[in-house]
């Protein structure tokens, strides 16, 4: 994993309406690929897309053993990407168009 990402497609993706909720229910702690998928009326192989970016760069962890494949949230990470200064006006961006997607 190196620390090179494209900022404003991790904004992009935090704040896409699906994704959104499941990185919501991940700041809870870890949470099975099945109980997301269902909560957000997606298939689990659609979780594992919409978070790939993310897990490729170290925001999400993907953890899998036999029985089950588990996310869990890097919330400091997420959330220093919102705070750095560079990127407030991708984070205003991001929630402009969460703010279309609403209406």
């Amino acid at each position: 994993m190196d620390n090179i990402f494209d900022r404003e497609k991790v904004v992009d993706c935090m704040f896409d309406p699906v994704t959104s909720t499941i990185l919501a229910e991940l700041e809870n702690g870890e949470k099975d690929c099945s109980f997301l998928a269902k909560k957000s009326s997606i298939s689990e192989s659609e979780v594992l897309e919409r978070l790939s970016y993310l897990i490729e760069h170290g925001f999400i962890h993907k953890n899998s053993n036999v029985e089950k494949l588990t996310f869990s949230a890097n919330n400091e990470k997420l959330t220093q990407v919102i705070e750095n200064g560079d990127n407030f006006d991708a984070a205003i961006d991001g929630l402009e168009k969460m703010d279309t997607y609403l209406n």
